[in-house]
């Protein structure tokens, strides 16, 4: 299973519009800094799974057909933005699952076009789309939010954005789950009141918990990225940065 990190930002990501932070400077004078929407795209056999629809211009970047399904974590506009034009594409249509929120986000749901949004996954089932299984996670968020647990051949990794802590059925779950990856929310350095997002305090709490071989951080603010460039993580804690590809395979998972 192949893991690329499409965006590793949070809406205020760097460079954020009208910010003169170290953090946004670097970010407009370095291609490599920006940190677009968070989202990733998993390749896992004939599976070509879009997680979340947040990137702009998703109607560009990926060819008809090329998209197995879209896995949605919740309906936040920077989760599902890049959606909105796709949907009036033609051809195939795209399988899309979500958690059960009869909201949506605007006229998702009324106007699907070619988007094929399918009855939600229940929550700590596994679900099988060829030989990968998915299972999804409830999270704690503003609106309803999925994580997911993805398990190829033995091979787990948990995909954890967008969250406040976890709610303690699914930390109970995941712990009794052994991790090789874990990719987390960290939105904020440190905070009195986490709210909505992990800061780094909590995120880290999390991460002693559950115990996974490595860690990434994604969902990262302008303020985060300034904090991170005058403090050091734990070795197997590490942000993610937009393009950064994890393999998972029967040996130990690389990275590039």
């Amino acid at each position: 299973m192949k893991l690329t990190f499409l965006g590793t930002g949070g809406v205020t990501a760097a460079p954020l519009f009208g910010c003169d932070c170290q953090a946004c400077h670097r970010a407009r004078r370095d291609e490599k800094r920006k940190r677009a929407p968070c989202s990733a795209l998993i390749e896992a056999g004939s599976e070509r799974i879009l997680l979340d629809g947040g990137l702009p211009l998703l109607h560009e970047r990926f060819q008809p057909g090329e998209l197995t399904r879209i896995l949605l974590t919740h309906y936040h506009m920077d989760h599902v933005q890049g959606l909105f034009a796709l949907r009036w594409g033609v051809g195939t249509p795209i399988p899309v699952w979500g958690p059960p929120d009869e909201k949506g986000s605007d006229d998702l749901f009324k106007h699907p076009g070619l988007l094929d949004f399918r009855p939600s996954l229940t929550p700590f089932v596994p679900h099988q789309f060829g030989n990968l299984f998915v299972t999804p996670l409830p999270l704690q968020h503003s609106r309803l939010t999925h994580g997911y647990l993805f398990d190829w051949h033995g091979m787990r990794l948990a995909w954890l954005c967008d969250t406040c802590g976890l709610p303690p059925e699914t930390r109970d779950y995941l712990i009794g789950q052994p991790l090789d990856q874990l990719v987390l929310d960290c939105n904020d350095p440190p905070r009195s009141d986490a709210r909505n997002h992990n800061d780094v305090q909590l995120a880290l709490a999390i991460i002693d918990e559950l115990q996974p071989r490595q860690a990434w951080l994604t969902h990262l603010s302008h303020e985060m990225d300034n904090w991170l460039a005058n403090h050091s993580l734990p070795e197997h804690v590490q942000p993610a940065r937009d393009g950064l590809t994890l393999f998972l395979g029967a040996d130990q998972p690389v990275t590039v």
